[in-house]
């Protein structure tokens, strides 16, 4: 019952606070011309969005950290100081993804232009990012008493692979690849916000999916804090979109979805319930790969997939419920299945 009112009070108080911050936002981010630029290789019909404020994601990272910290120190005081760093991880490498944004958007501001930092300069600082979340991981399961992090943890088969010194590799891909697809997500109104809303459900379910009396504390919250932004942030960033979230807030989510599944030992499950992030990037490189081998011919009709079914004529409101449904129906199997 506690644990309960805990989620709830935490994603009202993310949801309310990101509504009323977006309303007050949208004018200042439009006062100071901070609108989206659009390129030209896009969908013809996207260049009405043009001008639309961008970096509305600032609205839900802040109530999303002050809440998640609040919910961090719950965590310390029942549990102890130990059993609260991995969400405290978790809120840290959300937080560097946001920031790394930030730095994107602004640049494109700047540059009056779609292209803000460049790919090795984003992907450098997202490398970095990643090394630092996971050296703090490792240190908290030293301090913990625990065995070094080598081994990956298989769903749905229920085994465990030792990788020895090559899980880092593994996991430095998995945690810049999910943020990047997430970031890849965020290309037609409410997309990213609505999938990622349901990944917050997951997150929240699967801490009652839990062998113990009581649901774990750090999921629920981490669910709260999903499930609250991406809801609060819809109200807004729902077709047709006052806003868009940005790099700022898409790498952002990115960071809390891919640090969550690490959180729960369960990382290679993102790739389950986080499939439409998966398939985004997965239909770039396919995109990319096949036309170089063709010398010309595309696979799709546009890249990434939203962009090929907004060819096909499907508009943006059933792309996003198509999105939607197919995350609930693979969070579902994966909260029946997957869970350790």
């Amino acid at each position: 019952m506690r644990e309960s009112l805990i989620f709830v009070a935490a994603m009202v108080l993310v949801f309310a606070a990101t509504v009323l911050i977006s309303k007050k936002l949208i004018p200042v981010l439009k006062s100071r011309k901070m609108g989206q630029k659009i390129l030209d290789i896009g969908p013809r019909w996207h260049k009405s969005k043009e001008g639309t404020p961008t970096m509305g994601g600032i609205a839900f990272i802040i109530p999303a950290v002050l809440v998640g910290i609040a919910g961090c120190v719950i965590i310390a005081v029942t549990d102890g100081i130990r059993a609260s760093l991995p969400l405290v991880f978790t809120l840290f490498y959300g937080l560097c993804g946001g920031l790394i944004g930030m730095i994107d958007d602004s640049a494109k501001l700047r540059k009056k232009q779609n292209e803000g930092l460049t790919a090795p300069q984003k992907f450098l600082l997202q490398v970095l990012a990643a090394g630092l979340y996971l050296f703090g991981m490792a240190m908290v399961r030293r301090a913990s008493g625990l065995s070094p992090m080598h081994e990956i943890y298989f769903p749905f088969i229920d085994i465990n692979v030792n990788f020895g010194i090559f899980y880092y590799v593994i996991a430095l891909l998995l945690l810049v690849g999910v943020m990047n697809s997430v970031n890849l997500t965020d290309g037609i109104d409410g997309l990213c916000s609505s999938v990622t809303l349901i990944a917050g459900v997951f997150f929240a379910a699967s801490a009652y999916f839990t062998d113990g009396a009581a649901p774990e504390l750090s999921p629920l919250i981490l669910g709260a804090i999903l499930i609250g932004s991406c809801a609060g942030f819809l109200v807004y960033n729902f077709y047709p979109a006052r806003v868009f979230m940005g790099d700022t807030g898409s790498l952002f989510l990115g960071g809390l979805v891919v640090g969550g599944v690490f959180m729960m030992e369960n990382p290679l499950l993102v790739i389950v319930f986080g499939f439409w992030y998966i398939l985004e990037t997965a239909s770039v490189m396919l995109q990319v790969g096949y036309f170089k081998l063709t010398h010309g011919k595309r696979l799709f009709k546009m890249a990434p997939i939203h962009h090929h079914f907004e060819q096909l004529g499907w508009s943006e409101v059933k792309i996003v419920a198509v999105a939607s449904a197919l995350t609930a129906v693979l969070s579902l199997v994966s909260l029946v299945w997957g869970l350790r």
